[in-house]
């Protein structure tokens, strides 16, 4: 232990340390007391010099004074200009109509308890620093967010718009547009928080909302709707491309047609959503289907026939071209123009080139001279059946069989009707001669099947007749002839045909010539003599059988005591025709026709209630002669 801790003077000197320290701090504290007591005496009720409020001195202010001072000062709330801003709206308001206050009494109070509040140590440490330095107070202005968001949900109703998406309509030829619209939705948190910013540096200011925008998938059709209206502002035309004279067409659709196969279609593509204006591609096609008859041919050579003077071809009929529609790729053509403002459009369609030209000559065919000829008479033959003879024959002057090909007279003689030029006269319908359409043809199909017969060449099919008749054993004089019997042929459209093929290296060229002076058809063939003959034989007729017993019919729509004969009697006969065919001395082929000809009954018809119908004993040679 030290010896000076234990000395009795060491503590004395350590009491009266202490002493004189408590002494010191006492005596600091009573001055301390008496300057802040002091100050706050000096400056009662006002508020202590060196505070600022901001940039406004209020130093010796009483509060009500320094809060009148400060609300002259303070006037931006309410005379500052915040200008709010979207796109080309705008709106102005004061910084208080959207939530920003100032309380000048709030302020000058907060001004005049600087220095006054807290510690004893704290106050005098604030007292000091007003007295060197002074003190500047930060003003407090008050945001109101319930106010600012108020205000700016009243101007959000001219802002705010739903999205709207644009479309088409049709109605009749008129066509309907509603325009899109963008969507918008002001962010009115956000919106407030830029305003709030602006308003702390107590400056005017613009301020840009903050508004969302919503874009539809469809803004603007107008330029669909442009297109619509250009599609139904006049016919639709369309033809053959670079169309001859014999072409069919042109096909013109009008506006009223095009509206009922428009559509308006929305596609989704990389690019986005759109409308499609466009004519309906099935119904587009079921109209072209159904013009596919008149338009679809095959390529049809030109007519012509043989100047037996000249030697030359001349030129009867022109060509057709074979055309093809192609509807797939027309309807692709058709979408494409219709959008240019193309409203006459070519089709698509192959054309195929006619092998016999109008510019083709009788050397290049090998069409030289006359090869077969062959006449069939018709004494007897009523108007009616002569027209049909005339209107048939004349499908086939001037025809062309290729070499190597096959001709069908029911496909070249088409449809037998009156709309073709047909008469009524009698045909062979089943077991019955009757009036229908085309009585008479069988006289061309009789006369083609001899120059086919006598010229040398393959039949492919052929059909006799049921029963022998007259008209195809008639000689020039209109005699009988029944050496011709079994020399027949029948067609009949489409069930019944006759066919032959043009075996040489060379063009055949049919001429048919009706002359009713001579009551005769010609049929002639011109091409390359090849050194074929023929010779041919007949058994004649064989196995002839007497017709039965006339047929008695009452006829409703004959009048009482008239009586008509409406089918004659024929004995049956069967008949075998042998052809040989040569060529330079060697034999092609046989081919044999056998015949076999029903009997058949003639048939009388009288009216009702006519006397001696049917007789008791009929007259063979006059069977519907009234006993």
């Amino acid at each position: 232990m030290s010896p000076m801790k234990n000395s009795p003077d060491f503590s004395k000197i350590l009491t009266k340390a202490i002493a004189a320290l408590a002494g010191g701090l006492l005596l600091f504290a009573l001055v301390v007391s008496l300057f802040t007591l002091g100050f706050r005496a000096i400056y009662d009720g006002r508020i202590f010099p060196g505070i600022y409020s901001g940039w406004i001195n209020l130093s010796g202010q009483t509060p009500t004074d320094a809060a009148e001072l400060l609300k002259n000062e303070y006037t931006y709330p309410g005379q500052g200009k915040i200008t709010l801003q979207y796109d080309d709206l705008s709106w102005e308001a004061s910084p208080a109509e959207l939530g920003l206050f100032f309380s000048p009494n709030y302020n000058a109070e907060l001004a005049f308890q600087t220095g006054r509040e807290g510690s004893i140590t704290k106050r005098v440490a604030a007292q000091i620093q007003v007295l060197r330095h002074g003190i500047v107070i930060a003003p407090q202005f008050v945001m109101d967010e319930k106010t600012g968001t108020e205000y700016l949900e009243g101007i959000a109703d001219g802002v705010n718009q739903p999205v709207i998406e644009a479309s088409l309509e049709l109605e009749g030829l008129e066509i309907l547009v509603q325009a899109g619209q963008i969507g918008r939705e002001m962010d009115i948190p956000a919106s407030l928080d830029v305003v709030a910013l602006q308003m702390r540096t107590l400056q005017d200011g613009s301020i840009p909302l903050i508004v969302y925008e919503t874009y539809p998938d469809i803004l603007d059709v107008s330029a669909q709707a442009e297109t619509a209206r250009e599609i139904l502002s006049q016919p639709l035309v369309l033809i053959i491309p670079d169309a001859a004279e014999n072409d069919p067409g042109p096909w013109e659709l009008s506006p009223q047609q095009l509206v009922e196969m428009m559509i308006i279609e929305r596609i989704s593509t990389n690019d986005g959503d759109s409308y499609r204006i466009a004519l309906d591609p099935e119904m587009l096609r079921e109209y072209l289907e159904k013009r596919t008859k008149k338009i679809n041919r095959e390529p049809q050579n030109a007519r012509m026939y043989f100047d037996d003077d000249t030697r030359e071809l001349v030129l009867i009929e022109q060509e057709f071209i074979g055309l093809e529609l192609d509807i797939d790729q027309t309807i692709v053509v058709i979408e494409d123009q219709l959008a240019t403002g193309n409203h006459e459009i070519a089709l698509v369609v192959e054309k195929t080139q006619p092998d016999v030209t109008g510019e083709s000559t009788a050397e290049e065919l090998g069409v030289i001279e006359l090869v077969s000829s062959q006449s069939t008479y018709f004494f007897g033959s009523n108007s009616s059946r002569i027209n049909n003879i005339k209107t048939a024959a004349a499908k086939f002057h001037g025809i062309f069989i290729a070499p190597g090909e096959t001709f069908s007279m029911a496909e070249q003689l088409g449809d037998v009707s009156l709309e073709a030029g047909y008469s009524e006269a009698w045909i062979i319908f089943g077991d019955r001669t009757i009036k229908g359409v085309g009585g008479g043809v069988c006289q061309v199909s009789t006369t083609l099947f001899r120059a086919v017969f006598f010229g040398g060449f393959p039949v492919v099919e052929r059909s006799p007749h049921s029963y022998r008749v007259g008209y195809y054993e008639q000689k020039p004089n209109g005699a009988n002839n029944s050496k011709l019997a079994g020399l027949d042929a029948t067609v009949y459209v489409p069930q019944v045909d006759f066919k032959f093929t043009n075996d040489t290296e060379n063009w055949l060229l049919m001429e048919t010539y009706l002359n009713k002076t001579r009551n005769s058809l010609t049929w002639k063939f011109y091409s390359t003599l090849d050194g074929r003959t023929v010779d041919w034989s007949t058994t004649g007729l064989k196995k002839i059988t007497d017709p039965p017993d006339p047929i008695y019919e009452e006829n409703p729509e004959l009048a009482k005591g008239v009586v008509r004969q409406v089918d004659w009697a024929v004995k049956g006969a069967t008949v075998t025709v042998t052809r040989n065919v040569y060529r330079d001395g060697q034999k092609l082929w046989q081919d044999i026709f056998r015949t076999k000809y029903e009997p058949w009954a003639a048939v009388c018809q009288y009216g009702p209630g006519t006397n001696k119908m049917p007789p008791e004993n009929p007259d063979p040679d006059d069977p519907c002669k009234k006993n």
